[in-house]
């Protein structure tokens, strides 16, 4: 083996290895790619192509929403035994808007395996609750609503731990 490196002839080699760790890092990445599944995005109940394609009316729908309306997130937090979804929808004087329509996913993220619909709620007290959940894993987990009063239309996402009562609205 010495003689190969004293004589230089050891680069050949060098190459050849190279070429095939190459390669094989080249079928390792699409067999992993392969097996990872593509699902809805998690900002606009949708999938990616929908949201990229209507970006500008999603947006501006937003602004249109938020021109008149205001959203709160008022959970209490999530568990995974029993979690009671809440929103307060008002207008920009703070009076309780009864007539809007919501739609909420509850889900984990990048995984829709346990994705929970939720359209059935109650409107009490200016908050608009649904039925109590059952969330199957501890962690993290998205909520995402779409909330409709008459024609304006808002997408409402939150990020929420059943481990912590904290949650992040983006």
């Amino acid at each position: 083996m010495s003689k190969l490196f004293a004589s230089g002839r050891i680069w050949p080699y060098a190459i050849g290895i190279s070429i095939v760790f190459i390669f094989g890092a080249c079928v390792a990445t699409i067999v992993v790619a392969s097996k990872l599944p593509v699902s809805k995005a998690d900002t606009y109940m949708m999938d990616y192509h929908q949201a990229d394609a209507n970006a500008n009316e999603l947006i501006n729908a937003q602004i249109a929403f938020d021109k008149k309306y205001k959203i709160e997130y008022v959970t209490d937090g999530l568990s995974q035994e029993n979690t009671i979804i809440k929103y307060k929808v008002t207008d920009l004087d703070g009076n309780a808007v009864e007539n809007a329509e919501l739609k909420v996913v509850v889900t984990r993220p990048n995984v829709h395996d346990y994705n929970q619909e939720l359209s059935s709620y109650k409107f009490e007290n200016g908050v608009y609750t649904f039925n109590p959940i059952k969330l199957e894993l501890p962690g993290r987990w998205d909520v995402m609503a779409k909330i409709n009063v008459g024609k304006l239309q808002r997408y409402f996402n939150v990020k929420a731990d059943t481990r912590k009562k904290e949650y992040k609205i983006y």
